[in-house]
C-alpha cells in the first residue's frame, strides 16, 4: 500500500480526478516532451462530459502553457479502461512526436497506461484493515503508531503543513461572501452558519451550525477554485477538516493530537483508494463523500483515544450507510448537491463516533467488507449516477433561462 501522501494532496480546486489528475498527467507529458511546439489533448469519458463544468481544459490547457494546445472532447461511448481516460500528443515542427494515455483514478492520482505500477512506491506490507489491526494488536500500538513507523521522518511535518492549509481553508471559506463562479448562482452560505445564532440554540444545535459552516467554508472554496486538500478528493474535501476543526476548538486538542487523527483519517482513506476506489466516476459520490465521512469518523476516535474495534466500527458504519450514493452534479459543477453533501456527511461522522462508543462490540459487518461492497455496488450503478451529469440531480434540476453555466 502506499503512502497516506497520496490521500492528501494540497491543490486548486473543484475536482481531484477532473482538474488535479489531467493537470499532473499534462505536467508529465510536457516534462516528456520538452521539445514539442503543440499539444493535442483527448478527454474521454466522465472527462468529456462533465469536463468544461470541473474545468478540466483550463487546467490542462495552464498545465501545457505557454505551449499551443488544442483541447477534444470526445462524447461517444465506447469502451474505456477507466472513465476518466485522457490522451495526450505531443507535435513537433516535423509531426508527431509521441502520445500518452493517462487514467485519472481519483484523489487527483494517475496512471499512464501500459507503464507498470513501481512496487517501490509501496511503504506498508499490508493492504487490509484486518491485517494492519492484528499487528496493532500484537504489539499493542495503536493504529496511529503504526503509520508513523511506515512513514518517513518528514511525515509529521507534512500533515502539519496538511493542517495548516485545512484551517486556512476554512479560515478563507468564513470570509468569502456572495455567489460561486459557474452561472448557477449558488450563494456562499459559510458566513452566515457561522454568524447567525438561534434565538434559543442548544448546544446540539450549535455542534451541528458550527460543523456545518466549516464544512460549507472548505467546499465553496473548493467550488471556488481555491487552495484546499484533498480528503480524499477534491468533492469531499470539507468532511475532514470540519470535524477536527470543531473538535479541537471544543475540547483544545492539541495540534499533536490532531496530526495522529490525521493519519488514522488518512490511513483509513488509504485502504479505501487500495481496495476499491475513491473516484466518483468510477464508484458513484459513495466512493468520495462516504470515504470521507469515514476517515472524519475514524480520526475523530484516535482523536478521543477509542480503541481499535471502536475504529474500525465508526468507519465501517460511515462508508456502510453512504452505500449507492450517486455522482450527478449539476452542470457538472462541484456545487449541487456535493457542498451540502459535505456538511451532511460531516454531522454523521460525528453520529458515528457516538455509536462507536457504546456498540462496537455487537457489529456484524468489517470495514474490508463494505469496502469491498462499496466498490461492487459502484461498478454495478449506472454511468449515468457516476458523474457524467446525465442522471439524477443533473438531468432534472433545469438552470434558470437566463442562467449562464459555464466552467470555474
Amino acid at each position: 500500500m502506499k503512502s497516506i501522501r497520496s490521500i492528501y494532496k494540497i491543490g486548486i480546486g473543484p475536482s481531484s480526478s477532473h482538474t488535479m489528475g489531467p493537470a499532473f498527467a499534462a505536467k508529465s507529458m510536457k516534462k516528456a516532451y520538452p521539445n514539442a511546439v503543440k499539444f493535442e489533448v483527448i478527454l474521454y469519458g466522465s472527462l468529456s462530459k462533465t469536463g468544461r463544468g470541473h474545468g478540466t481544459d483550463r487546467a490542462v490547457a495552464d498545465a501545457l502553457a505557454p505551449v499551443p494546445t488544442h483541447i477534444v472532447f470526445d462524447n461517444e461511448d465506447r469502451p474505456l479502461a477507466h472513465p476518466n481516460t485522457i490522451e495526450l500528443i505531443a507535435y513537433g515542427t516535423d509531426g508527431e512526436l509521441g502520445r500518452k494515455t493517462y487514467l485519472s483514478v481519483g484523489g487527483g492520482e494517475i496512471r499512464e497506461v501500459g507503464i507498470p505500477k513501481e512496487v517501490a512506491e509501496d511503504v506498508y506490507g499490508e493492504n487490509s484493515f484486518s491485517e494492519i489491526a492484528e499487528i496493532c494488536r500484537h504489539r499493542n500500538i495503536r493504529l496511529s503508531d503504526y503509520v508513523f513507523e511506515h512513514e518517513d521522518e518528514e511525515f509529521p511535518h507534512f500533515l502539519s503543513k496538511v493542517w495548516d492549509t485545512m484551517c486556512a481553508a476554512i479560515r478563507e471559506g468564513l470570509i468569502h461572501t456572495g455567489t460561486l463562479p459557474g452561472g448557477l448562482d449558488v450563494e456562499r452560505k459559510a458566513q452566515k452558519l457561522f454568524n447567525q445564532r438561534h434565538i434559543d440554540e442548544s448546544p446540539q444545535t450549535r455542534e451541528n451550525r458550527m460543523v456545518c459552516a466549516y464544512a460549507f467554508a472548505v467546499s465553496e472554496q473548493n467550488a471556488d477554485c481555491g487552495k484546499i486538500v484533498t480528503a480524499p478528493t477534491c468533492g469531499s474535501c470539507g468532511v475532514v477538516p470540519a470535524v477536527l476543526k470543531y473538535m479541537q476548538d471544543k475540547n483544545a486538542f492539541s495540534d499533536k493530537a490532531i496530526i495522529r487523527a490525521l493519519a488514522v483519517a488518512g490511513l483509513v482513506g488509504n485502504i479505501v483508494a487500495t481496495n476499491a476506489s475513491v473516484s466518483g466516476a468510477e464508484c458513484g459520490c459513495q466512493a468520495e463523500i462516504g470515504t470521507a465521512c469515514s476517515m472524519a469518523a475514524a480520526g475523530l476516535c484516535e482523536l478521543f483515544e477509542m480503541g481499535i474495534d471502536q475504529i474500525e466500527y465508526a468507519a465501517e458504519m460511515s462508508l456502510e450507510h453512504h452505500l449507492g450514493l450517486t455522482c450527478d452534479p449539476v452542470c457538472g459543477l462541484v456545487q449541487i448537491p456535493c457542498i451540502e453533501r459535505n456538511a451532511v456527511a460531516a454531522m454523521r461522522a460525528i453520529n458515528a463516533l457516538s455509536l462507536a462508543n457504546f456498540l462496537s462490540g455487537s457489529r456484524k459487518i468489517s470495514f474490508d467488507l463494505v469496502v469491498e461492497t462499496m466498490y461492487r455496488t459502484g461498478k454495478d450503478m449506472s454511468a449515468l449516477y457516476r458523474e457524467t451529469s446525465e442522471g439524477g440531480l443533473a438531468r432534472l434540476y433545469t438552470p434558470h433561462p437566463t442562467a449562464q453555466v459555464g466552467k470555474c
